[in-house]
C-alpha cells in the first residue's frame, strides 16, 4: 500500500496495471459486480509504471517457486 500511495494510485489500479504491463499475462480477470466497478477498473489502462516500479512490484510479490507472474501460470 505504501508503494501505491507513493505513486498516487489505488492498489487495485496498480495491480491491474502491473498485470497489463507483463507480457506473460495473456488476460486479466477483473470480476466487477457493477458497471461502476468496471468503469473504475479502466483507470488501470492509464497507469504508467516505470521499470523501477515494475521491479519493486516483482520483489514484493515474487510468486511461489519463482518470479511473478510466471510462477503463477499453470
Amino acid at each position: 500500500m505504501a508503494l501505491c500511495a507513493e505513486l498516487g494510485e489505488q492498489p487495485a489500479d496498480v495491480a491491474l496495471a502491473w498485470l497489463l504491463h507483463n507480457p506473460v499475462v495473456t488476460a486479466t480477470i477483473v470480476g466487477p459486480r457493477t458497471a461502476a466497478q468496471l468503469a473504475t477498473s479502466q483507470r488501470a489502462l492509464d497507469v504508467i509504471l516505470s521499470e523501477d516500479t515494475l521491479r519493486m512490484l516483482d520483489e514484493i510479490w515474487p510468486g511461489p517457486g519463482g518470479e511473478a507472474p510466471e510462477a503463477y501460470a499453470w
